[in-house]
């Protein structure tokens, strides 16, 4: 899919995570090439770069370019049983409310309650020990859409 985004920004292989619209951007000629095919709390990659520069108030530089993004891949400590490479299954986050350094692991920014994935790389037991007691292993996410 394609999206504008800032010229500073605009490089094959940053990723973001599209937090929404700002206010300037509901009245804006572009909104329906840039935004309204991103969904909110979704993480994109940016797989391709495009020449088009356009004029944009909310991006430094006041410019942005049009990219080809895709949804990216996600890491993630799961503490599911029986996950080999290729299987897919229903997200859903551990019961869990401890701090600690696992958290943005645990519950990833980009995934929601019920996506459907596909595990496309099992890196195996995590060796650190959860607080919790959960057995997590390091998973590598794609989305089943």
């Amino acid at each position: 899919m394609i999206t504008l985004i800032g010229i500073d920004l605009a490089k094959v292989g940053n990723k973001f995570t599209f937090q929404g619209p700002a206010f300037e951007c509901e009245s804006c000629r572009f909104k329906p090439s840039c935004i309204d095919s991103l969904e909110v709390n979704r993480k994109y990659i940016i797989k391709k770069v495009k020449e088009n520069e356009q004029k944009c108030k909310i991006h430094d530089k006041n410019s942005v370019l049009p990219v080809e993004v895709e949804r990216a891949e996600i890491d993630l400590l799961s503490p599911s049983k029986n996950v080999f490479e290729g299987s897919t299954f229903t997200y859903n986050p551990p019961q869990c409310d401890e701090i600690c350094e696992f958290k943005d692991y645990c519950f990833p920014e980009g995934l929601i309650n019920g996506d459907k994935c596909i595990i496309i790389k099992n890196n195996g037991k995590q060796e650190e020990i959860c607080k919790k007691g959960y057995k997590l292993n390091k998973l590598k996410l794609a989305f089943v859409i």
